[in-house]
């Protein structure tokens, strides 16, 4: 009877396992306990369903911390409903249209010298590159963001998580 129940555990881990590698990146993202502000702000600008498409896309997710660094009063001025088109260029400012793993990135910053410029959806730069053995992200205002946790795979892209929120404007 043991051995049935192990077995049981074993293919109901398998297919639990299975559903979780099928998940599109904004799944992996709502289910983050520690991105639930970049999840209220995603859903604020309506990016849900873009985020839901084919793409690949490669997501540079915030946490809930990052988003406590912002100035005082940033996020409640990117949440209201005027400010939709900067919270979504800011939103997309942590996309780059491409499947990008730790190791590409880090690839391409061996082979770019030190650097490795992504362009986002938005249409900005993000600059990558190492500092004291980890991989950072310097935006265009020169804010720089250490990624914390990569790799996280979904059906459409990749996720790398992020200590700071990156601010295509000022």
């Amino acid at each position: 009877m043991k051995l049935k129940n192990i077995i049981l555990i074993a293919v109901i881990s398998f297919f639990s396992l299975s559903s979780y590698a099928q998940s599109d990146i904004v799944d992996i993202i709502l289910h983050s306990e520690n991105h639930t502000t970049f999840t209220a702000t995603i859903k604020a600008a309506n990016l849900v369903s873009t985020i839901k498409e084919k793409g690949p896309y490669t997501i540079f997710a915030p946490t809930n911390e990052a988003f406590d660094k912002l100035e005082q009063g940033k996020l409640q001025f990117l949440l209201q409903p005027e400010n939709k088109a900067i919270l979504s260029t800011t939103l997309t400012y942590h996309a780059i249209p491409a499947y990008l793993t730790a190791n590409n990135i880090v690839d391409q910053i061996k082979i770019g010298d030190g650097t490795f410029k992504m362009t986002t959806v938005a249409g900005n730069i993000l600059t990558a590159s190492i500092k004291d053995g980890n991989v950072i992200l310097t935006d265009s205002s020169g804010n720089i963001a250490t990624i914390t946790a990569t790799d996280l795979k979904g059906s459409n892209g990749i996720v790398h998580v992020i200590d700071e929120v990156m601010i295509p404007i000022n």
